[in-house]
């Protein structure tokens, strides 16, 4: 049996549909288990052990994209995020079963829906997918094991830049995904100033291609002894990620890589309910997420709570 799973989108959304992957392989242990993924998101995929095969979801190619999922003659799919370029891909590749949320007039083409109304927020994203796993199976167990992303501990950056005995705090500055409350880009450095004091420790200001402008500012703000740096693809993010005690950061991609690489985060969310942490929570251990909702006028109090709450997760 081939079962095809599908999150087409951003970072943070094909990390919260893993534990999906997980748990369908789990009780489907001779399936082969087939990711559609984006272009931002297939080497993660191709790093993730209860995924055997990763297509490629290119918006450029859809006849490709066609040929390839008829070629891999997939009996089940199961949709995390549904459109109608998605559902009208699955429907002429002939799946027979097509699982998806019953949500917008995509899912005319889909054949077992469930109607989740996720704006209402009553659960997280990693549930409201985990549910979609009782349409291919009532009875299947939703348990499953951290971390999903399981990489060696290279230490390459820690040996690059003679980090020995130090732990690395990553922080992350900028804006994505649905993100809609982060500290002032002042706050951020004075946080790191602090942590910089503590024992043993190296802040690491990570950054992606889409962050250039907010990367220039900090350089303006930060210590010489700060480093920062740009990870040159996504799998070197994760393995810096790997190597670090904690991620600080808003609620955007390179938090849900910590999230499977079940690392310590502290992240920042806004008071939208929809783009809030009990939406958009990771995928880790709860005790390793501290998840701070921050409004647009903060005060400097509020400042130096975030600043006790942080040299406490790093105790």
């Amino acid at each position: 049996m081939n079962i095809l799973i599908t999150r087409h989108d951003k970072i943070g959304d094909f990390v919260t549909s893993l534990p999906l992957c997980y748990v369908v392989k789990k009780s489907n242990p001779d399936a082969t288990i087939f990711a559609l993924v984006s272009e931002v998101n297939i080497e993660i995929a191709k790093k993730i052990d209860f995924i055997d095969e990763v297509i490629l979801y290119d918006r450029r190619n859809f006849w490709y994209m066609l040929k390839s999922i008829k070629a891999a003659n997939i009996t089940i799919s199961i949709s995390a995020f549904i459109d109608t370029r998605l559902g009208l891909l699955l429907f002429l590749s002939g799946i027979k079963s097509r699982i998806a949320p019953a949500t917008k007039l995509a899912q005319i083409f889909f054949n077992k829906t469930l109607k989740q109304r996720r704006s209402l927020v009553e659960k997280t994203e990693v549930e409201y997918n985990l549910d979609l796993a009782k349409l291919l199976d009532g009875n299947i167990s939703l348990n499953y094991q951290l971390p999903l992303l399981k990489l060696d501990n290279r230490q390459k950056f820690r040996n690059n830049n003679q980090l020995a005995g130090q732990k690395i705090v990553l922080f992350h500055p900028g804006y994505g995904g649905s993100s809609d409350g982060n500290l002032a880009l002042e706050d951020y450095s004075n946080l790191a100033k602090v942590v910089s004091e503590l024992h043993s420790i190296q802040v690491v200001w990570i950054f992606g291609p889409d962050d250039l402008d907010i990367k220039n500012k900090i350089k303006a703000l930060i210590p010489a002894s700060d480093i920062i740096y740009q990870p040159p693809t996504i799998i070197d993010y994760c393995y810096l990620i790997r190597d670090s005690e904690l991620l600080i950061s808003t609620s955007t991609g390179p938090m849900h890589l910590a999230g499977a690489l079940n690392i310590k985060t502290v992240s920042f969310f806004g008071g939208n309910l929809f783009a809030s942490s009990m939406r958009w929570a990771t995928v880790s251990e709860t005790s390793k997420q501290l998840n701070i909702e921050i409004d647009k006028d903060y005060n400097q109090d509020f400042l130096k709570t975030i600043i006790s709450l942080v040299i406490r997760k790093l105790d």
